[in-house]
């Protein structure tokens, strides 16, 4: 009887605290447009569907890393400081990403070039990176995409400037020293844009399959353990026929949306879940300022909304 009552507690109290979350927090969209040349764009949701651009979707932050100075690919995570932690792609084929930190959205620190792929003669490109925060150990995780030359030869293909992506990561606790590059994803094809969301004790990954022959261009999961690597096989793809990329995903209570960019045809869909293994498509009920492109969700203090309206 007591563990009964215990556990209705259990239910009342997580239910209340769910509510208050999506009283007291918004969420934010970071995003690129163009080539990525003006920099960082932001968009607001109260509800998860409907999308408002920020700023009069006009740049917050110019690109200054790297030789070719663009910032596509923005993620935004926010740190057990409060600190909001940036990174994103600097150049189509630099060795290496950029990264800022702001508290506020509005300010930011100088800008960062970080060499994470420099050490490789063959390396071409570093793309889409994306931070994950491990509050057990204070570490950030940072995971890209790179293509290596001479490197996974067995899924080389002579189409697309015969890029062969596998993602690879790096650890750190200050963005000032990093540990060396390795390894984080290898299952035999060709993949970019990977997230990392926690669920529970485990770690789920969303992937684009980027395989070009014959052509996958979707979004699919797979599983670990650990945070830095053992991900499993991916699963079918959550995206249908869509040719999707750049997944982002955001948990509300016990569904979860991964938006992701059609670009193909220029707009952005969106998949929901209750379970992680059957998915249905929402891309009708969500609106996304025109433009969009590749980004991260994320959720914020509503007092961080007010001071970017104004």
């Amino acid at each position: 009887m007591h563990i009964r009552i215990l556990f209705l507690f259990f239910l009342v109290y997580s239910s209340i605290t769910v509510v208050a979350q999506s009283i007291n927090d918004i969420y934010l969209f970071a995003y690129f447009k163009g080539n990525g040349e003006d920099g960082l764009h932001l968009a607001y949701s109260e509800d998860r569907y409907t999308w408002q651009a920020l700023h009069n979707d006009s740049s917050f932050l110019k690109p200054t890393a790297g030789k070719d100075k663009l910032m596509r690919d923005p993620c935004i995570i926010q740190g057990a400081d409060k600190t909001y932690h940036m990174v994103w792609t600097v150049s189509w084929n630099e060795k290496g990403i950029g990264y800022a930190s702001s508290k506020d959205l509005i300010h930011w620190s100088p800008q960062q070039y970080i060499p994470v792929m420099e050490h490789e003669p063959g390396a071409r490109n570093c793309w889409a990176p994306e931070i994950y925060f491990d509050k057990d150990s204070g570490i950030y995780m940072i995971y890209w995409a790179t293509t290596i030359t001479g490197r996974f030869t067995e899924t080389q293909s002579q189409k697309e400037n015969s890029y062969n992506h596998r993602m690879y990561y790096v650890t750190t606790k200050d963005f000032k020293t990093f540990s060396k590059t390795a390894l984080l994803y290898d299952q035999g094809f060709n993949v970019i844009d990977a997230t990392i969301q926690k669920n529970y004790d485990s770690y789920v990954i969303f992937l684009k399959d980027e395989t070009v022959e014959p052509p996958q261009k979707n979004i699919r999961i797979a599983k670990s353990i650990t945070l830095t690597g053992g991900y499993s096989k991916p699963g079918a793809p959550i995206t249908g026929s869509y040719w999707a990329e750049g997944p982002t995903c955001l948990r509300a209570g016990d569904q979860w949306i991964v938006y992701f960019d059609k670009y193909r045809d220029h707009r952005m869909g969106a998949v929901a879940s209750h379970d992680l293994e059957h998915w249905t498509d929402i891309s009708d009920k969500v609106t996304f300022p025109a433009g969009v492109r590749h980004g991260t969700v994320f959720t914020a203090p509503r007092y961080v909304l007010n001071a970017l309206l104004k």
